[in-house]
């Protein structure tokens, strides 16, 4: 190893030596910004490359002390790297492996760390050492971090929701106060560049191809979920009805006596979370796990809280085994679940119109995410497409051909949407929208779909597709929906 090597993994705690380790930070978003500013503290010379500019934290980088270079193409960031000759990177989760910076990086054996790493590497800055709690999978990442946050803290314990959802994990970690747990959103772009976390529990919650894109191929989108599981301490929780999360549980290296728990829909074994006549229930977590369960909630109450969807029952069942590994009690988890409400955009309800059902499912961004929200329904108008990221949607159509009334597509990549549709659903009446970006797109869409909707139907907007390439995020893209839907509704007054 170089001495820069040794420096770097000798680099375990807030409280050694980091003053002086040049660090490029690539991307000035908020978890940049973060990475920025907690290292500058640390006393390291930072510099933050970007590719658009962001005045208000170009701002602050100047007030704290950091260095900056916006450089808006591939080449000038390369450049820019080149010239500051850093001993780390510390990269956004948008960087590929293939990315020129990140192939130069591997080719002059310089580190590359994302903010995960850092931030295990810099979690005892307090005395009050938080554990971590990690979750990864295809769907439900974010509402299942949500939930196990609100069950932690309903059991009295100090947590809070950081990674890719909440505050920033280097903002969390540098509280003054410190927290009991932190929940951890992990995306298989930042588990790709952990390298020593050793998480108090863990969870994959399921596995769908994704990001094939970024990864290369499914294997290692794969296996980049997976490293959640390694080194976990003390429980690894995985979907009873996804075959790949077990196996990649029996593969992980563990801390000795960590236990496998598994969850589902289905009567739960020995050391499982599940369904037994209605009530969800937990045989992990106590003494008598072989003979008896504790009773959580009951489907009929998640139903009437408008949470009883399957895959907000999975969502709570694998939160409920997380929060219990860290001993919140059953009533705590109940109290927890009838108090939570879930995220705008997925599977969000908004009434009816003419006789109608509009849902608002923007957050469906893949496969395996929109087929859970069309195999609740019939009769449906279903808004499709956007940028498929390398997956093949045909499984998807043909499975739900039976299902639809008509399909609007819309998305930089809807004319294979289209051409999927002509193949595998060719009775279904079909729209294609034109308009290129944000309201436009909604607008026109929303209009197509109620012409092609009877009473009864359901316009669901699931377009198991990214949203880039015409919104910002997911939400701009289900607040779009929900404004034309408005604009609908006001217009038919």
């Amino acid at each position: 190893m170089t001495a820069v090597q040794d420096r770097l993994a000798a680099l375990t705690s807030w409280h050694h030596d980091w003053s002086g380790l040049r660090v490029a930070v690539l991307g000035l978003g908020a978890t940049g910004f973060s990475v920025a500013d907690t290292l500058v503290e640390l006393g390291s010379r930072v510099r933050v490359v970007y590719g658009k500019p962001d005045a208000d934290r170009e701002r602050l980088l100047d007030v704290i002390g950091s260095e900056r270079a916006l450089a808006e193409t591939d080449e000038a960031q390369l450049a820019e790297l080149q010239a500051f000759d850093p001993e780390l990177i510390v990269i956004s989760p948008g960087y590929p492996a293939h990315h020129p910076v990140v192939r130069w990086a591997t080719e002059h054996d310089v580190a590359v760390w994302g903010d995960i790493e850092l931030g295990w590497r810099l979690r005892d800055k307090t005395p009050r050492v938080a554990d971590w709690i990690c979750i990864t999978g295809t769907n439900g990442k974010t509402t299942t971090t949500q939930l196990t946050a609100h069950m932690l803290v309903a059991g009295g314990l100090r947590a809070a929701p950081v990674g890719n959802i909440g505050t920033p994990l280097l903002d969390a970690l540098r509280d003054p106060v410190g927290y009991d747990v932190l929940v951890l959103e992990l995306s298989s772009f930042q588990l790709e560049r952990v390298h020593s976390m050793s998480p108090y529990a863990s969870a994959c919650l399921n596995l769908a191809d994704d990001h094939l894109d970024w990864h290369g191929g499914a294997q290692a989108y794969r296996d980049a979920k997976a490293k959640v599981y390694e080194n976990t301490q003390v429980a690894c929780v995985y979907n009873r009805g996804d075959l790949e999360t077990e196996r990649m549980v029996e593969e992980a290296d563990v801390i000795e006596g960590a236990r496998a728990i598994s969850f589902g829909l289905d009567t739960p074994p020995p050391s499982g979370f599940g369904v037994v006549d209605g009530i969800l229930v937990d045989r992990g977590f106590h003494t008598g796990r072989r003979d008896e369960a504790y009773e959580l909630v009951t489907v009929d109450e998640l139903t009437d809280r408008g949470i009883g969807q399957p895959h907000m029952g999975l969502n709570i069942l694998a939160a409920a085994a997380l929060a219990r590994s860290r001993g919140v009690e059953p009533a705590e988890i109940a109290s927890a679940v009838l108090s939570f409400t879930p995220d705008a955009h997925r599977a969000q309800q908004l009434g009816e119109h003419a006789g109608v059902r509009w849902v608002d499912d923007s957050k469906a961004t893949n496969v395996h995410a929109a087929d859970a929200s069309l195999r609740a329904l019939s009769g449906v108008v279903w808004i499709v497409g956007g940028l498929l990221k390398g997956v093949d949607i045909t499984p998807l159509v043909a499975e739900h051909a039976s299902r639809l009334r008509a399909a609007v597509v819309i998305g930089a990549d809807r004319a294979e949407v289209l051409g999927i549709l002509k193949e595998h659903a060719p009775g279904v009446p079909v729209a294609e929208i034109t308009a290129e970006r944000g309201l436009d797109v909604m607008r026109d869409a929303v209009r197509e779909a109620a012409a092609l909707a009877q009473p009864g139907d359901t316009v669901l907007l699931s377009p198991a597709s990214a949203s880039m390439d015409q919104f910002a995020d997911y939400a701009d893209r289900g607040r779009a929906f929900q404004d034309a839907l408005r604009e609908l509704s006001t217009d038919s007054e």
